[in-house]
């Protein structure tokens, strides 16, 4: 049975959001703050001395933009992380000067807007990780270039004060997730991104300008994302309790985890998170595919959202289109066929599509 998510968090920072014409004609792969290069910062040395492994550790549980960060002299190569922080999870990747990996981790949810500290950690915890996977030493990260598209990134307000709280890197570079994303999708050319994940937007990078589309947040918008298909199906769920719909196998089997108690989905829901509710989104996939009815209902309705994204993209320019994201495979076979066959496959993921923001290359 789910437990009341904000119980282990801390309490939500408010922020204001940025409205959707910032992103407009702007490069928001943002221009970082400054700061000197004299050592890693105490994140990044303490997370090595607690041996915190790579991959491992973690499994368990637009533009290229021109800012830079001036620091002291490097004495060995650079080396370039990747960091993708969505609503569910933070992913890196480290590369050398050549494109080779050297080492991967995988932390917690990394969304500035929801919570700009947890995301903080996340990120700070995944650096410290990859480093230790790859078998650096803590002097490492002064020759560290680190690439972040983050959830939440909305204005380069934001994205400096994301950057200010990562000292002691020779350069960290700051963008929205869904612009690595489409880096990396489309291996820094030109083309259009559709994110299917905790939640959903679309993006052109056409001609140096990057539009978004969508991508509203879980209250008032994210349509066709795993966030909003855990949504739907806890209020199908309720609706067939109140007899206002029939109940299929499915959504008796979503109130039964609670009793079949609507005053506790309540109470659960209330302090539930966009991430809590993407939760729900693989059951209700699963159950879509053995032919619920209101399983089936949703992800038809989420696919149809993500099918309007898309033509939404290829308006704004964008010939090459990749859907990607967390949900993006189960939910391509509800996908109109002539959506679905004009979509191409990207050619790196969002962690790469950071590096390359980083100023690395791939292989």
């Amino acid at each position: 049975m789910p437990t009341a998510p904000e119980a282990r968090r801390a309490p939500r920072r408010a922020r204001p959001s940025a409205p959707a014409e910032s992103f407009v004609s702007r490069n928001i792969v943002l221009h970082a703050e400054r700061h000197p290069v004299k050592r890693p910062p105490d994140e990044v040395r303490s997370a090595l001395a607690r041996g915190q492994a790579g991959a491992t550790a973690r499994e368990q549980s637009g533009g290229k933009g021109n800012g830079t960060m001036a620091g002291t002299e490097e004495k060995a190569p650079a080396l370039f992380m990747g960091i993708d922080g969505g609503g569910s999870t933070c992913r890196a990747r480290l590369r050398d000067g050549a494109g080779a990996v050297l080492g991967e981790a995988v932390g917690g949810s990394a969304n500035v807007y929801l919570d700009f500290a947890g995301a903080l950690a996340a990120v700070r915890d995944c650096i410290g990780a990859t480093l230790a996977a790859a078998g650096l030493q803590s002097d490492a990260g002064g020759r560290l270039r680190v690439g972040l598209g983050l959830a939440g990134v909305s204005s380069p307000a934001i994205a400096a004060e994301v950057a200010a709280a990562l000292p002691g890197f020779a350069e960290v570079r700051v963008s929205n997730d869904a612009v690595t994303a489409c880096l990396g999708a489309h291996g820094g050319a030109d083309g259009g991104l559709v994110i299917a994940g905790t939640g959903s937007a679309g993006l052109a990078l056409v001609g140096g300008r990057e539009i978004v589309v969508g991508g509203r947040g879980f209250v008032l918008g994210d349509d066709g994302s795993g966030a909003r298909i855990g949504l739907d199906a806890w209020r199908r769920a309720l609706r067939a309790h109140d007899g206002l719909e029939p109940h299929t196998p499915f959504t008796r089997s979503l109130m039964a985890r609670f009793g079949d108690d609507p005053a506790a989905v309540i109470r659960w829901g209330l302090a539930a998170r966009s991430a809590d509710y993407g939760a729900e989104a693989p059951a209700c996939f699963a159950a879509a595919a053995g032919g619920d009815a209101v399983a089936l209902s949703i992800v038809r309705g989420a696919a149809a959202s993500l099918a309007e994204l898309v033509a939404a993209v290829r308006r704004l320019g964008a010939d090459r289109i990749c859907l990607v994201g967390g949900g993006a495979s189960a939910v391509r076979p509800y996908l109109p066929a002539a959506v679905a066959d004009a979509l191409a496959p990207p050619h790196a993921d969002a962690r790469d599509g950071a590096v390359l923001l980083a100023g690395g290359r791939l292989p």
